[in-house]
């Protein structure tokens, strides 16, 4: 039976990039994704009537670790910064979004004092340094920060969009902060093809670097003996050996597939996890219905819509992709009732939508992330090390020291692999261990 350096479970962004790491420095790994033919994840994009739908809305924020990966990558991934002109919605009806200098200065939602205000607090984000925000709930930041109402929402609102999450008295100042300052300053990438060409050219990559890539792998225990990893159990049975084992599973599912799990980290981590979760109205139109209405977010509800094919090629024949979202923070919401306010609010901005629609499909109660920084964790930087477990290691977009999103994904499989690459290098070269079932 071979034994493999590295075994990674789950064939995500964060499996794929650990992966790739691992094996262009030299290791044997192998990937094992659940599902049978298709790898990706949340990142994955589905062809649906001619039209490609990624998992509702997804942004690539430029600047970011992730961005910064796939340059290194060399992955060439097309497509185009939208704008960020638009419309805000408050009180049922549409006003100008004060996003830019013309805009603000026309908006109808504030008045000059509180323009002046919001030019301010735009001012005192882009100079912020947000890993000097002393640790405190969002919430506490911008009440001691942001004294007039109307401003204090719009920055609500923009900290939704940025993150994806519904949770200002949760969120950590901190990170939360670094999110918005990145979306004003370096703006978001919507991607040609969808994310499945971020997926389709890392699976690429790391079958080009030597890795070896098996789907249809449901991986059921992570053995170890004497407090040292040996391997993996898949459902049928079969046993893959490995030095390491790096787990981009949820924090629930990597706590279950470890005896004696409760007596580790991981049951804290299972514990603390505070999961982000949206509903998604994703559309296909054949036009819009109102042409020059590409972008809304709601300002006293937690919704937004985006065209993405205004930057983004998603179609061949000219159909118009679009992303309708309603954050819902950690709880789970009543399906039709989070339907129904992103219908309304699609005809808010576009009436007679409906007669348009090439295809439909609405996401509830969708997890965008597993975890994210928030109050309630004991430790700010969760992973990769699992300590009580030699060769135990974690990833993935719950596994951020204060990034989030697919940033948290990319940057958690990174500090993963260099882990693994240290501890061998320390170790030296290790005579094969024979597999024992815990």
């Amino acid at each position: 039976m071979k034994l493999y350096d590295a075994a990674i479970i789950g064939g995500g962004l964060a499996g794929l990039i650990a992966t790739i790491e691992l094996a262009e420095a030299g290791k044997s790994v192998v990937l094992l994704e659940k599902s049978g033919s298709s790898l990706g994840g949340r990142a994955a994009t589905q062809n649906k009537d001619g039209v490609l739908f990624n998992l509702g809305g997804h942004a690539l924020y430029l600047g970011g670790v992730a961005d910064r990966l796939f340059e290194r990558y060399s992955l060439a991934l097309t497509g185009s910064k939208p704008s960020t002109k638009g419309l805000a919605i408050w009180n049922g009806k549409l006003a100008s979004l004060p996003g830019d200098p013309k805009s603000l200065l026309s908006s109808e939602l504030l008045g000059w004092s509180s323009k002046a205000k919001l030019i301010s607090l735009f001012a005192k984000l882009y100079r912020l340094n947000p890993v000097e925000i002393p640790r405190g709930s969002l919430r506490e930041w911008a009440e001691a920060e942001i004294r007039d109402p109307m401003v204090r929402h719009i920055f609500y609102a923009l900290c939704r969009t940025a993150t994806y999450s519904q949770d200002p008295d949760g969120q950590l100042a901190g990170p939360t902060l670094g999110m918005v300052q990145r979306a004003l300053k370096s703006g978001v990438k919507y991607l040609d093809g969808g994310w499945q060409t971020i997926v389709d050219r890392l699976r690429d990559k790391a079958i080009r670097s030597g890795a070896e890539i098996r789907t249809g792998r449901f991986v059921q225990e992570i053995v170890y003996v004497e407090g040292e990893v040996k391997g993996v159990v898949c459902a049928d049975g079969e046993r893959v050996e490995a030095r390491n084992v790096v787990s981009t599973a949820s924090p629930a599912l990597t706590y279950g597939m470890v005896a004696g799990a409760e007596n580790t980290v991981l049951r804290r981590w299972k514990e603390e996890a505070k999961p982000s979760l949206v509903a998604s109205l994703d559309l296909a139109l054949r036009r819009l219905p109102s042409a020059d209405r590409h972008l809304a977010i709601g300002i006293d509800q937690p919704v937004f819509f985006s065209n993405h094919s205004r930057a983004a090629r998603l179609s061949d024949n000219g159909t118009i992709v679009m992303h309708l979202t309603k954050y819902s923070g950690a709880s789970q919401q009543d399906p039709k009732a989070d339907e129904k306010l992103l219908e309304q609010t699609m005809s808010l901005l576009h009436p007679g939508w409906e007669k348009e629609v090439v295809s439909r499909r609405f996401l509830p109660n969708m997890t965008v992330v597993h975890d994210y920084p928030h109050m309630g964790r004991s430790t700010f930087e969760v992973g990769p090390v699992v300590p009580e477990i030699k060769g135990l290691y974690v990833a993935g977009d719950w596994a951020g020291h204060g990034e989030m999103l697919v940033d948290a994904a990319a940057a958690s499989a990174i500090r993963a692999a260099e882990q693994i690459v240290a501890a061998d290098r320390i170790a030296g070269a290790r005579e094969p261990a024979a597999f024992v079932r815990a």
